[in-house]
């Protein structure tokens, strides 16, 4: 049995931490910036309320988050400012709260507010369905070319079993004899979503995680773990999310789905 498995029997409670950053390159304050009058944080705060996680913390290096989450009575984490990724800010709220190695740990990134709290409860219960796996995450299927050819649209192939064979930026799986990306059928390119359920003996051990060169070619934090030979499950959503926030654009995008949301036609 690895570091990364549990010989305690596993559940479906989770608990469940947003990591948020007050830096971004394109959005600076980004978990700060408003969306219909209140904080973006708040938002994603209200949709991890919504799922069936049994506690929910913010995990954060700046006070100015520690300040507003605190005012509409969120639990905070203070975490370290040097981590490289969100998983590693994860591993220290483990450390810090003291979790079993056996407790379920889902991952909602603070600049998601749209994320349907039925995809966080369904990635929990899909790794607790997985024992074998360290981590999980899902997945929708692309229809479009132009989501194929994106790098900023990550894909993702799996085995038969549908543990991640390999997450990356290109346009995968590609048909061998397809001329351009119109003429490669779509039927088995999926799209990965940014969510993921980990156990926490998993964090626990991945600072110490050599990262890989394909982590640093793709910029994807999960492909340390998949080079370490750490099993990830990939489930396919049940629903499609609305779409995160990167951009003052997708700011505004985001504020007329919420707009809409609040006061139906």
């Amino acid at each position: 049995m690895s570091v990364f498995e549990s010989e305690n029997t596993v559940s479906h409670a989770y608990k469940l931490v947003i990591p948020a950053r007050y830096g971004s390159s394109r959005l600076p304050g980004k978990p700060l910036a408003l969306l219909a009058g209140k904080p973006m944080l708040w938002h994603v705060y209200q949709r991890a309320l919504e799922s069936a996680a049994e506690e929910v913390v913010i995990a954060t290096d700046d006070l100015r988050i520690v300040m507003a989450a605190e005012s509409f009575g969120a639990t905070v984490v203070m975490t370290g400012e040097n981590h490289p990724s969100g998983t590693d800010r994860l591993a220290e709220v483990v450390e810090q709260l003291g979790w079993d190695d056996a407790t379920l740990v889902v991952n909602l990134q603070g600049d998601e507010p749209l994320m349907p709290a039925s995809l966080l409860d369904q990635v929990a219960a899909n790794l607790a369905a997985h024992p074998r796996a360290g981590m999980a995450t899902l997945r929708t299927p692309i229809h479009e070319a132009r989501d194929f050819s994106d790098p900023h649209v990550v894909k993702v192939v799996t085995d038969k079993d549908g543990y991640a064979l390999y997450f990356s930026r290109a346009p995968i799986p590609w048909e061998r004899d397809a001329l351009s990306i119109e003429d490669n059928p779509h039927d088995e390119c999926f799209r990965h979503l940014g969510i993921y359920a980990y156990r926490a003996a998993f964090l626990r051990g991945y600072p110490r995680l050599p990262p890989g060169p394909l982590e640093s070619l793709e910029k994807l934090e999960q492909l340390r773990a998949l080079w370490n030979g750490v099993l990830i499950h990939v489930d396919t959503a049940r629903e499609v999310p609305g779409p995160g926030v990167d951009t003052p654009d997708d700011l505004a995008r985001v504020e007329a789905r919420l707009s809409a949301r609040e006061n139906p036609a």
